[in-house]
């Protein structure tokens, strides 16, 4: 029928490849990590660590870099298709460490922060970007544990695996959506903070908040994109239970 040739037409279309589409997630990624890189580095004034506001500066960058590009990078690893023969520990392996880098990252992220507001007398976890933010990092601690426990261990059981896979792909999908929720607020929460005295204020648009609204419009960009690759019937891994596949 007419309908049906319409559909497949426009399916079609909306065919991406899946390795173009990884390489242009992935350049969009590096992109987020350089243009967060550069407004610590040229509007708020580099990185150090001495308690200062150039030791907050490491956790907006550690922050994107970890729980949004590496953890996308991470939940995208089984959906390469070079991982769907042969052996799966070596793809558990990768996915795992770079989850394991991904939180280790964020975790310096949140020592960061709280080592510059202790150091300046400033009240930790009060606003809901904080709250937002902390609650998502625990979540992934849990996640990454109870994944480890499930697909790495060798003694789990196969029903439980079975069990805990969907929860563990539906909470993957999550954790990225909270971590680039959090990034986001974390973005307009700073400029509200620091464009008011003697800077153009926020609401006149400077240089400085057209590049961070920016930035936080790439990192919701990329949180979608994986999010949708994740989603996409034709680009998940067969699914097969057979002892061979399950090492």
């Amino acid at each position: 029928s007419l309908a049906r040739r319409c559909h497949q037409r426009s399916t079609a279309m909306l065919d991406v490849p899946f390795l173009p589409f990884c390489a242009f997630l992935g350049t969009l990624g590096l992109l987020c990590v350089a243009m967060v890189g550069t407004w610590c580095q040229h509007w708020r004034g580099g990185f150090s660590l001495d308690g200062s506001s150039r030791t907050f500066n490491w956790h907006p960058v550690l922050m994107v870099t970890g729980l949004v590009v590496l953890y996308g990078a991470a939940a995208l690893v089984y959906r390469i298709p070079n991982t769907w023969s042969g052996p799966k520990l070596p793809w558990k392996v990768l996915h795992g460490s770079l989850a394991l880098g991904a939180f280790v990252l964020s975790v310096l992220g949140l020592a960061a922060v709280f080592c510059f507001h202790n150091s300046q007398g400033t009240p930790n976890m009060y606003s809901l970007h904080s709250w937002m933010g902390l609650g998502t990092v625990l979540l992934f601690s849990c996640q990454w544990a109870a994944g480890f426990g499930a697909f790495l261990l060798p003694w789990a059981p196969a029903w439980l695996r079975a069990l805990y896979k969907p929860i563990h792909v539906f909470f993957g999908s999550t954790i990225l959506m909270l971590s680039v929720a959090s990034c986001v607020s974390g973005i307009n929460e700073k400029l509200f903070f620091s464009l008011k005295n003697g800077t153009t204020a926020y609401k006149l648009l400077p240089a400085e908040a057209v590049f961070a609204n920016t930035l936080g419009l790439f990192i919701l960009i990329f949180g979608v994109l994986v999010v949708g690759a994740l989603a996409r019937p034709s680009w998940k891994r067969p699914d097969s239970d057979s002892p061979g596949s399950r090492q």
